[in-house]
């Protein structure tokens, strides 16, 4: 049977359609959003940005077709001042009424994710997941985390923050260390945009499938480069897509900071993370039930 996730993040709205294996979708359509645009001084989603998510939301249930879908907004719908209002204005427009995971739940899924991408004899990890509004923790050595944890410090946070790079450091720094112990042993991996493109970034390949990884002392070496760039400057770099631009030097800092608090030099990175651990959550719960048919 096909499962679908409809992730709603802050720059996409991406419907992602599976069987049993999830580097073959059936369907994967994305369509760009702008909700950082869309907020306003006390963070609320404005009117253009509602009807935007709506538009995006009705392209992709025409996309899925018959196939159901599992409709789940990230921290820029969840963590809105009005994130109520955007949701019922949703579910009335479009009919699909999307749902929210708590920040913990996102870093089991990002932690399930990773676990899958790198099998078992990846031996115990540590995932580290910067999103926009949050970045979240989770460290195991089996199927499940054994902890996971959720901050809002993410890239957007941050960057809407107006910080210096050296408050920014102390803030995220401090914040983590508080709230997750030191693991050298683990493995480090990294997932989500904001640590794919500072691999690539550092000169990593650009390629899903290639073995590759962000070292610390090259992030090091970059924090200073970007806090001197334009964003527009920083658009043009490899890796930097133009929409994350202003937040890159954000996302650079927090993923410093997630390194050092948890002692890695070197972190993995995983293309897989929140929306392939909802999948594959999915997945297994079809094939479940397909077992308990028969």
């Amino acid at each position: 049977m096909s499962v679908g996730v409809l992730d709603v993040g802050c720059f996409s709205a991406h419907l992602v359609v599976v069987e049993r294996d999830l580097l073959r979708p059936l369907v994967s359509h994305k369509v760009r959003l702008r909700l950082d645009r869309e907020l306003d001084s006390d963070g609320a989603i404005s009117k253009a940005g509602i009807e935007s998510l709506c538009a995006a939301v009705l392209v992709a249930r025409k996309s899925a077709g018959d196939v159901p879908f599992l409709p789940f907004a990230t921290s820029s719908v969840r963590d809105s001042a009005n994130a109520a209002e955007v949701m019922r204005k949703v579910a009335r427009r479009t009919g699909v009424e999307l749902k929210v995971l708590s920040g913990k739940e996102e870093a089991r899924l990002s932690y399930t994710a990773a676990r899958h991408w790198f099998g078992f004899s990846a031996g115990p990890m540590v995932v580290l997941d910067v999103g926009g509004g949050t970045v979240e923790l989770a460290a195991g050595s089996g199927a499940e985390p054994d902890r996971a944890v959720s901050l809002p410090l993410g890239a957007r946070t941050l960057t809407r923050a107006g910080l210096t790079v050296q408050d920014m450091r102390a803030e995220v720094r401090d914040r983590i260390a508080a709230a997750f112990p030191r693991d050298e042993s683990a493995r480090a991996v990294g997932c989500s945009k904001v640590f794919e493109q500072l691999a690539r970034l550092a000169g990593a390949r650009n390629d899903t499938y290639a073995s590759r990884q962000l070292r610390l002392k090259d992030l090091e070496k970059w924090i200073p480069r970007l806090a001197k760039l334009s964003v527009r400057e920083r658009a043009a770099l490899p890796g930097i897509s133009r929409h994350r631009a202003q937040q890159s030097l954000a996302g650079a800092v927090v993923a410093e900071a997630l390194m050092k608090v948890s002692g890695h030099d070197v972190v993995d990175i995983s293309p897989w993370s929140t929306k392939e651990g909802l999948l594959l959550d999915l997945v297994e719960r079809s094939r479940s039930r397909a077992e308990s048919a028969a």
